[in-house]
């Protein structure tokens, strides 16, 4: 596929906004509770890189889904927690302090799980040659554009909380719009790739979602975490960092494969409807249960 220069522009500055956007909802802090409260992030980072990896491969084998569809599940599967979790973490009145700290701890960890789990899902779908391989200066650089932004959030909020909040907003409005409008752009020039998979992917999608949220919460809650806690890795588990996956994929210099961006970015989508309704149901069970 040939990138476009809306793609190869805008996605590098999208991602960038995006990531600093991340950085101004963190705080130093959030890198190190986890030292103190070890075991809700160790269950959690269970559930993030293996129980749901392993589920996603499933999923795939069992719909044969097409090598580059197979390639952005994979991917997605190992994106880490976005920061919108907290939100719903927040309207559930689950633990927000460890939505948090699950979001730093997973995009520090994406660093090494996301071109492990690249390089492995091309080698698995396409077989030795049959696709391009992230080299070690390739994964440098894309991180240096997705991380160096989110430090200096981190930093502008460590040192200056009331210009983060101020900040924190706009830029999350600027970052959506600037990937929503790549995303459509990629989409409208693979529109024949789209239409055949975008319908089938829908339902696998949903159903990864699903699946997500249901190991999110009763795994931790099966390994006695408190449901606070529990509900806190449901949302980050199952609402991903999906714009890493999509810019990963569409990049030129990277995988520059429109049809591997398909899963995430319908993924993003699905996740804030599905969050909701379990935000909704999760309120409604706890008033249920108080009255009784």
């Amino acid at each position: 596929m040939q990138a476009s220069p809306i793609i190869s522009l805008g996605l590098p500055l999208a991602l960038v906004i995006i990531m600093l956007g991340l950085g101004l909802s963190l705080k130093l802090e959030d890198f190190t509770k986890f030292l103190t409260r070890p075991k809700p992030v160790i269950v959690g980072l269970v559930c993030h890189l293996l129980i749901l990896p392993l589920l996603c491969l499933a999923l795939i084998w069992a719909t044969n889904l097409s090598p580059a569809a197979a390639v952005g599940m994979m991917l997605l599967a190992a994106s880490p927690a976005g920061t919108s979790a907290t939100i719903y973490t927040h309207l559930a009145r689950g633990d927000v302090a460890l939505s948090l700290t699950f979001a730093a701890v997973t995009t520090v960890l994406a660093i090494v799980t996301i071109p492990l789990f690249s390089n492995g899902s091309m080698l698995l779908f396409y077989g030795e040659g049959g696709a391009v391989y992230l080299g070690v200066m390739q994964i440098l650089q894309f991180f240096a554009v997705a991380i160096l932004p989110a430090m200096v959030g981190v930093l502008i909020n460590s040192r200056f909380p009331a210009l983060a909040r101020r900040l924190d907003r706009p830029v999350k409005i600027l970052a959506t719009v600037f990937l929503a409008a790549v995303v459509v752009f990629a989409i409208v020039g693979q529109w024949s790739v789209v239409l055949v998979w975008a319908p089938v992917l829908g339902a696998i999608v949903l159903t990864f979602n699903l699946v997500t949220l249901a190991v999110g919460y009763f795994v931790p809650r099966l390994a006695g975490v408190e449901r606070g806690q529990a509900v806190a890795l449901a949302m980050s588990i199952s609402i991903h960092n999906a714009a890493i996956v999509i810019a990963l994929a569409l990049s030129e210099y990277l995988l520059n494969n429109a049809e591997m961006a398909i899963p995430p970015a319908l993924y993003g989508v699905i996740a804030y409807i599905t969050a909701a309704a379990f935000v909704w149901g999760y309120n409604r069970r706890q008033g249920t249960a108080k009255q009784a």
